[in-house]
Order: C-alpha cells, then structure tokens, then sequence
C-alpha cells in the first residue's frame, strides 16, 4: 500500500490527524511525517495535487493544511483554491489552531509554519549568540511531545524556543 500523500512504495505508519473525529488520520510514509513535523520541501509536496482529491477525509485535511503552509508557492496557492471539502471537513482542517496545546505568552494558539516574535533576549546555549528581543521567527515547527517548545531558524541556526517568550504575530 503505498503512502497516501506522495505514494511513496514505503513503510507507512498512521499519522492522527488532530481537531476532527477521534482516530482519524492516514497512513502515511516516513519521509512525509518528517517534513509535516518540520519544514517542507515544495517540491516533494507537488504530490499533493492528485492526494488532495482522496477519499480519505483525514487525507485531504491534512493536503489542505499543508497547502496552507504553503501558500507562498504560486503552485499551492492554485491547489488550494481548486480544493473542494463539504463544510465539515474543511471546518476540521482549519482547526489546527484549536487542536493545539502550544500557546504563545499572550495565550493565543500556535500553529505549524506561524510567525512568532521574540519577547526577549535569549542566550541561545552552545551557538555563542544571543537571540535578541523583536526578532522574527518565520516558518516555526511546534515540538509535539511538549506544548511549551517550539522551533525556528534564528541566525541561521535552528533553535528550541520557549513559548512563554514569543508572541504570534
């Protein structure tokens, strides 16, 4: 069974896709969870164009939500708005927002590929910088085991980021 986003011949496990019925998700492979946890790379996500149309709601869900991420690709835009989903299941795709523990120190929900802004500086242990009040943390990753951390490119490095010390921008 190939996986049921790029169909990929590979082992899959099944990824629970949050915010919609209890056990909902899809089987998908190795290489496609680990860019749904981190970033993405566009091009292995064109594959999305004829995953999108599966029958699997929990499929099409989570094709919307990363082409959600996407959306600064011209290509994703254009998949997105030829997207078709029945009022609850595009309900449930757009809830990542609520389906999400991680907050930001204001309390205001944090989703995958969200801006974040620095609250204050943060010694950033073992790069030897400082991670300096009001900078911009683009395309952030949420840390899924634990709803107090995140992750971001700051300097170039990537670095685990406290909630409490970011705010959504």
């Amino acid at each position: 069974m190939p996986c049921a986003l790029c169909s990929a011949d590979a082992p899959l496990a099944f990824y629970d896709v949050t915010g919609g019925p209890e056990g909902a998700g899809a089987e998908i492979c190795a290489a496609c969870a680990d860019q749904i946890a981190g970033e993405l790379d566009p091009n292995h996500w064109r594959c999305l164009s004829s995953s999108m149309w599966s029958e699997n709601p929990g499929v099409q869900v989570l094709a919307a939500r990363l082409l959600k991420r996407l959306a600064d690709h011209d290509w994703a835009r254009d998949l997105a708005d030829q997207l078709w989903l029945d009022d609850e299941t595009r309900a449930w795709a757009e809830n990542t927002a609520e389906a999400s523990a991680h907050k930001d120190s204001n309390g205001a929900p944090l989703a995958q590929g969200d801006t974040v802004v620095l609250i204050k500086d943060l010694p950033v242990k073992g790069a030897g910088f400082t991670a300096k009040r009001g900078t911009a943390v683009r395309g952030i990753s949420l840390v899924q085991d634990n709803p107090e951390h995140i992750e971001g490119r700051v300097e170039g490095q990537r670095i685990v980021i406290l909630t409490k010390y970011v705010k959504k921008k």
